[in-house]
């Protein structure tokens, strides 16, 4: 097995296109034990995966302590460690001083001295508030005294290399966001029920309309990250569900619903063949087939799954006839709310 390596934007970095995903989905470095965590973070190694995502979030801090101990005990120096921040409306009064707090604590429980990217984890819309009170607006993040200067600074005092944000909220206001050139790295929302970051969609979409953020990002030389390549785990089926896996996920964009997700996947059986066994692979084969991305994160609860995800790193592209399918389900049943 072979896993590819791909630059993160202009940071330069040189990532593996799977990276480990620390969250409360896949569940594994927040509910593990830590033998299991040790065996998880090595094997992942083992395989090339050099990338691990975190958040203060994920596990009320369990992640990014989990994830500092494992790395320490195992003498990572090579890993590619990526954390984030989330502003609470109270924070928003001082940003600055919110934002250097919560790094500066996360890199207590990751026992490191710098990230290598330090992201914004709030949803962003083109003013504050709205659907979700914590969102943010345009403002907040690209005005004087908002989320970018406070990253600047951050990365002036040596404690992150590159600094980025999550590309969630309102698709007008994350095109404004990329298009400032203030980011060195977006994590984007993509897979097989929601293609709308890399493929055009009708009006009307199910979810959120991206609007192909995957391109204007790469545009600016932005680094692009993969997020819910399995749908919070509607594509993995009831397996996906089992060991140390959320029980429930919740939705991530506006109009989409996890049970409907769910029935949706049924469609997608013709996927199954030949190499691809199951959808979890075709899922992330679907992600690695854009080369404007630059890594898919995947969460697991086991062993088998990293296993499972790095054997989809030099899979050959979909067959033309797949996508056309596929085109075809987006533009008609997918596309119907």
């Amino acid at each position: 097995m072979f896993l590819e390596y791909r630059e993160l934007g202009r940071t330069r970095l040189r990532i593996s296109e799977i990276g480990f995903g620390c969250g409360n989905v896949g569940g594994l470095m927040v509910r593990g034990s830590h033998r299991e965590q040790v065996q998880a973070v090595s094997r992942a190694m083992e395989l090339g995966i050099n990338y691990f995502d975190t958040a203060p979030q994920y596990g009320n801090g369990l992640s990014e302590t989990n994830l500092g101990r494992v790395l320490k005990e195992l003498r990572a120096k090579n890993a590619i460690v990526a954390t984030k921040v989330r502003l609470r409306p109270e924070d928003l009064g001082d940003i600055r001083g919110a934002v250097l707090a919560s790094l500066r604590e996360s890199l207590t429980r990751l026992n490191r001295e710098s990230v290598d990217v330090f992201q914004l984890h709030s949803q962003v819309a083109l003013a504050r508030g709205g659907v979700r009170l914590e969102t943010l607006g345009v403002k907040d993040v690209l005005g004087i005294g908002g989320v970018a200067d406070a990253f600047d600074e951050a990365r002036s005092q040596g404690l992150t290399r590159f600094i980025g944000f999550t590309g969630l909220g309102e698709t007008e206001a994350l095109h404004q966001i990329i298009a400032s050139d203030r980011f060195d790295a977006v994590q984007v929302y993509y897979n097989l029920l929601n293609p709308s970051a890399g493929f055009s969609v009708p009006d009307g979409f199910v979810g959120n309309n991206f609007k192909l953020l995957i391109r204007k990002a790469s545009e600016k030389s932005m680094g692009v990250v993969v997020i819910r390549v399995l749908a919070g785990g509607a594509l993995g089926g009831e397996v996906a569900r089992q060991g140390y896996a959320a029980a429930s996920t919740g939705t991530l964009t506006e109009g989409a619903d996890y049970a409907a997700d769910v029935d949706r996947t049924k469609k997608l059986d013709f996927l199954i063949s030949g190499e691809i066994q199951s959808l979890p692979q075709a899922a992330i084969r679907f992600a690695l087939m854009n080369r404007e991305i630059s890594t898919v994160l995947v969460g697991f609860s086991s062993l088998s799954q990293i296993e499972e995800a790095a054997g989809c790193s030099t899979n050959e592209p979909f067959p033309r006839k797949l996508l056309e399918k596929l085109q075809g389900l987006w533009a008609t049943d997918f596309g119907r709310r």
